[in-house]
């Protein structure tokens, strides 16, 4: 046996010369099969079918050379169980009889799958950034907004999308700083400052370029764990507004600080940006960073306030005004509100201001609802379709009047098809026009 290590074999059988297991030995990890049964009965008759012609191969082998290659068999056993085992076989003795061990498969077959989902775990998760990477840039070079990315250390252009180029005629490695006015270079580096102390900070109004011609500058903090960089949107100042001399005095993010009603503006996504401490004090939030990046909806109960329905209703003729609904608070107050909003352009707005007026008479926005009363006859069934029924109809009212009797932005309001709304109005016998 030359070559075999035996003492490292899961499974061993002793087999006469026509292959009729006489013996059977196997290791700790699978002693728990009672495999006596084999005794007396051929190999072959004791592996899967596809394993029956290795088994030949095997025997022929060892007849002929005394001593087999390796092949890969699928052993079966009495409890059903079947491994991978891979065996090789020696001649023993001269009566004829041949040893066959085995090594069980399994941990390398485990291994081998291991490795296979870890390597495709991260192929996925490559191409994901790559999508993510691929995304960012469409977007920054399609948006119609000038946009820069700024180096922290020297407050040169990194990156500049087409619209910047076009309207400012900025290129990377462009010398930021030096083509403001230089009364307002300090207030640039201060705006930056907060940036990079907060995250965020309230835009500016700076003289860009030879023509010192106004732009509103907004800047937020982009960062990983090798740089650190500032992306700046430029929006133009209308010539009617540059015409006027600008109050450079006015503050008017301090203004909306201190309303007392709340106020949060947020992306076209439903993503916070900005909020007041009227804002949140209705979600019972600490301070503002608590809020910056959150879901603007997460604090509504029903009807739920949703960015596609707010984008709808802003491009109605009135935006969206005085919408009724209920906050609900971080540490669960509830507060009764109106809502409306308006956005920064009618087309494609990208940020939208939302003002929130407490309301003080409470009951909420189903206060008035003439429910069903329990009069101990009808089935509780009934009443919960009854009570369903008639806070349905609540809001579908609600919605076509929030849309000034538009069907289709009060279909988007509901998240309803047109036709649902048609069917839930004829139920009702709501006239919706």
């Amino acid at each position: 046996m030359t070559g075999v290590n035996a003492s490292t074999a899961d499974v061993t059988l002793r087999l006469d010369g026509d292959a009729t297991i006489l013996d059977v030995t196997l290791s700790n990890t699978i002693s728990g099969e009672f495999v006596k049964t084999w005794l007396g009965r051929p190999w072959v008759d004791t592996v899967a079918h596809n394993g029956v012609e290795k088994v030949m191969t095997i025997l022929d082998d060892v007849r002929a050379g005394g001593v087999s290659a390796y092949r890969q068999i699928v052993q079966r056993f009495p409890s059903g169980l079947e491994l991978p085992i891979e065996y090789t076989t020696v001649r023993f003795g001269d009566d004829g009889g041949f040893i066959a061990i085995g090594r069980c498969l399994n941990a390398a077959s485990e291994l081998q799958l291991r490795l296979v989902a870890a390597q495709q775990a991260m192929e996925r998760d490559y191409w994901k950034l790559r999508e993510v990477e691929t995304r960012y840039r469409l977007l920054f070079d399609a948006s119609n907004e000038a946009v820069l990315v700024l180096s922290a250390g020297d407050l040169l252009v990194a990156d500049v999308n087409p619209a910047a180029i076009r309207t400012i005629g900025v290129t990377k490695g462009w010398d930021f700083l030096s083509e403001l006015s230089p009364r307002e270079r300090e207030s640039f580096r201060a705006m930056l400052a907060k940036v990079s102390d907060s995250g965020r900070a309230p835009g500016g109004v700076f003289h860009i370029g030879s023509s010192r011609a106004p732009w509103i500058v907004r800047a937020s903090l982009m960062n990983d764990d090798q740089t650190v960089a500032y992306m700046l949107q430029l929006v133009p100042v209308s010539d009617s507004r540059s015409s006027v001399p600008l109050v450079e005095t006015v503050d008017v993010g301090a203004l909306v600080q201190r309303n007392p009603d709340g106020f949060v503006v947020v992306d076209r996504d439903g993503f916070v940006q900005q909020a007041n401490p009227a804002f949140l004090g209705l979600v019972q939030a600490g301070n503002e960073a608590a809020v910056i990046g959150r879901q603007f909806g997460r604090w509504f109960r029903q009807p739920e306030v949703r960015m596609d329905a707010l984008l709808a209703g802003l491009r109605q003729p009135g935006g969206v005004r005085m919408i009724a609904t209920v906050v609900e608070g971080e540490l669960g107050a509830i507060v009764d509100v109106e809502l409306s909003a308006g956005a920064d352009s009618d087309a494609d707005p990208a940020l939208v201001g939302i003002a929130l007026r407490k309301l003080e008479a409470r009951g909420g926005p189903l206060a008035g609802l003439s429910l069903v009363k329990c009069d101990g006859e009808t089935p509780l069934k009934d009443l919960v379709r009854a009570a369903v029924e008639e806070v349905e109809r609540h809001y579908v009212e609600s919605a076509l009047q929030a849309a000034k009797g538009n069907r289709t932005a009060a279909a988007e309001l509901l998240g309803l098809s047109r036709q649902s709304l048609y069917a839930k109005l004829n139920r009702y016998g709501i006239d919706g026009g």
